[in-house]
């Protein structure tokens, strides 16, 4: 007995002597972070998941966040400007993939590997950027009021059969950057040939086109149009206000992957380093996966059916003149 006690005890003061550095290494680095007084982020996150994750920030360890929300392009925009100029005034980025790369291309970003990283899938983790903390995953949504289960479409295929048309609303992919690019990625889905039978087929179907996903899922949780082509994240916090909503199940969904990263000449750099760190941390992952997000967190899943079973699949990257070219093409295609 004596002497499993004393194995106890020299195990014990084994584990607080291996998690010293870690803890001196993490509090020192808040205290830093806390002179600094702020995290200045840009970001196109949405303001009530932000909100929840900054508050949770500031009370966890007493920095302050100043967040600037904004379209993705008016994100990187902004923060071209101020790099360019010499006078950045941001900390952290923290928005989808394509503006990411472009900004790291123009060096932007800092080399920081955060220890919460080794918590994320292999294949989420991007050798510039770091982990993809989440996916915003583009799928069919519909509603169960309008449409039975029984009779909803069971592939994107079918959304060209007769008896869904004039029923579809999706964002108008002259005009939304986004569907742009989940129309011009079709063919890793399907493949080129049935990719561009199926985008004419689609258009036409004669779908109502709005500006973006969210009033695309608007019309469908309202039954306005029973089915969207919109966030799947949506089937959730619409399903939480009431919405009778629904999602196909693909297998495969595209979407696009969202990134945060370090200023290279970071204003307040500690607290930005700290910000990476808790915002990749298991509490903020789990609390915005609890919103509906879809996180890259191993383990951690929005609370939606079968969540744990999307296969996802990211969208093209498309630089400025290939969004050019893609939007021109689909005008001729969807608005004639």
């Amino acid at each position: 007995m004596l002497k499993q006690t004393y194995f106890l005890s020299a195990l014990f003061a084994a584990m607080i002597l291996s998690a010293g550095p870690l803890y001196s290494q993490s509090a020192s680095l808040i205290a830093a972070g806390k002179k600094e007084g702020k995290a200045v982020v840009y970001g196109s996150l949405e303001s009530d998941t932000a909100e929840t994750a900054f508050n949770a920030f500031k009370k966890k360890t007493g920095i302050e966040v100043d967040y600037w929300r904004a379209s993705a392009t008016k994100v990187m925009d902004r923060a071209l400007s101020e790099y360019r100029a010499g006078k950045p005034l941001f900390d952290i980025i923290l928005t989808n993939d394509n503006p990411m790369q472009i900004m790291f291309k123009e060096g932007l970003f800092a080399k920081y590997d955060s220890p919460s990283a080794k918590d994320f899938t292999k294949e989420s983790i991007d050798p510039n950027l770091g982990p993809r903390y989440r996916n915003v995953v583009i799928g069919v949504v519909y509603n169960k009021d309008v449409i039975k289960p029984a009779d909803a479409p069971k592939s994107l295929e079918d959304l060209v059969k007769p008896q869904y048309r004039g029923k579809l609303v999706m964002p108008d992919p002259t005009q939304h950057t986004t569907t742009t690019q989940w129309v011009a990625s079709l063919d890793k889905l399907m493949g080129k040939e049935k990719a561009d039978k199926f985008i004419r087929d689609l258009a036409a179907q004669k779908p109502i086109l709005v500006e973006s996903l969210l009033p695309a899922a608007e019309r469908v949780a309202t039954g306005e149009t029973p089915i969207a082509i919109t966030y799947v994240k949506y089937v959730y916090i619409f399903g939480q206000r009431g919405a009778p909503l629904d999602y196909l199940r693909l297998g495969k969904f595209m979407g696009d992957g969202h990134y945060l990263s370090l200023n290279s000449k970071a204003p307040h750099g500690n607290a930005g380093k700290v910000f990476i760190d808790y915002f990749l941390g298991a509490e903020n992952m789990g609390m915005i996966a609890k919103l509906g997000e879809f996180v890259n967190r191993k383990g951690v899943y929005p609370p939606l059916p079968d969540a744990d079973k999307i296969q996802f699949v990211e969208m093209y990257d498309l630089d400025a003149k290939k969004f050019a070219e893609k939007k021109k093409e689909y005008q001729q295609i969807f608005l004639h």
